[in-house]
């Protein structure tokens, strides 16, 4: 699949990882349908910024925690554009949850946003892809999804359950189209780390360095562009952590 043309989709797009991806894909030539729950002002000037280069760029408000939302934005954005050749399900969630004072509150708040609006997400675009005959689905995993850490439990549960969703909805969804997940690594450290557990990553990552969302909007390139033959992978950028 070729990007310049293209239509995509990004969640979570007006900051962060979401927001380079967005930006680095629109600088290819692919127009940008730029989800977001709350940051209305970042997502608005970041698709007046898209603009320039030039593509189209619209963004869509959406709690994706919620069915109905997922719905309604899936139906605006299909229409405004004409139809998602892409989406990449990059919204997520990420703030410390010790086992000991863990809450329902967070562990809800952390899996329906992580996953159960991810699945849903997919879902909807994925059946009209389907429906249409061709598509590529891009879900944002993480290492820890494979080898979980304290502290940040629901997060690494979440993150696992994307791992399965992307293999379970690659089988659902060929031949038409393709799902695959991208895992990080160490790419935006967590704000309360201090300079010892900082350089603990560092120092267990094989490559010695953290990783730049550059690094996670290059893979999302090399899967959309890069090849039409995987679905159902799991893309690891992690500097070697997981070997480590």
């Amino acid at each position: 699949m070729k990007l310049r043309g293209a239509n995509i989709l990004v969640t979570g797009g007006a900051k962060r990882v979401g927001r380079i991806i967005a930006l680095t894909l629109a600088a290819q030539g692919a127009n940008i349908l730029l989800h977001y729950r709350s940051s209305t002002k970042e997502a608005r000037d970041l698709c007046e910024q898209i603009r320039d280069y030039p593509v189209q760029a619209k963004a869509f408000k959406a709690d994706l925690r919620k069915l109905f939302q997922v719905r309604r934005m899936v139906r605006q954005a299909w229409k405004a554009f004409g139809g998602i050749d892409v989406l990449v399900n990059s919204a997520s969630v990420f703030f410390r949850t010790p086992i000991e004072t863990l809450t329902e509150k967070e562990w809800d708040l952390t899996l329906d946003t992580n996953l159960k609006g991810n699945f849903f997400l997919a879902r909807e675009v994925g059946l009209l892809m389907a429906e249409r005959g061709s598509g590529k689905i891009i879900n944002i995993a993480d290492w820890a999804g494979a080898r979980p850490y304290k502290n940040y439990l629901p997060y690494c549960i979440s993150k696992a359950g994307v791992l399965a969703m992307t293999k379970g909805l690659a089988r659902t969804f060929a031949p038409a189209v393709s799902v695959n997940a991208i895992s990080p690594g160490p790419i935006l450290l967590p704000p309360d780390l201090g300079p010892e557990d900082k350089e603990k990553i560092i120092h267990g990552t094989p490559l010695h360095r953290i990783g730049s969302p550059d690094d996670i909007a290059a893979a999302v390139k090399i899967l959309i562009e890069g090849t039409d033959f995987m679905t159902g992978s799991i893309l690891t950028v992690d500097g070697g952590r997981l070997i480590a």
